[in-house]
């Protein structure tokens, strides 16, 4: 027990000097509005409102990490020894649910970027 509160000491101790070298070490360009502002694309954040994106790159977005999470359960597919696990189940029912959601979206025109 005394042990676990010696290593917990020390790790928060650590990340204290780790805190205090960043603080020390780093550099603050206060002149250098370009570089503090959340804006990266260079473009200035402080003009005329900008043409906003076209909802179809969202669409793509949304649709690659869903597909992402279908990769993620996938991929403990081969580990599963037996048919009638409830993992196999439900990784089917997710990608029957995913492939139903593509086909509307297809149908729908959604992916099409000729309009």
């Amino acid at each position: 027990m005394i042990y676990m509160f010696i290593f917990m000491v020390l790790i928060v101790f650590l990340v204290v000097i780790m805190m205090m070298i960043n603080i020390f070490l780093s550099k603050k360009m206060e002149g250098e509005l370009e570089k503090s502002s959340p804006v990266e694309c260079g473009m200035d954040p402080f003009s005329t409102i900008m043409i906003p994106f076209s909802l179809q790159f969202f669409l793509i977005t949304i649709i690659f990490i869903i597909f992402d999470i279908e990769v993620a359960m996938i991929i403990p597919f081969p580990i599963s020894n037996s048919s009638k696990s409830i993992y196999m189940f439900g990784m089917v029912l997710f990608l029957f649910i995913l492939l139903i959601g593509f086909y509307h979206e297809w149908k729908k025109g959604a992916l099409n970027w000729n309009k």
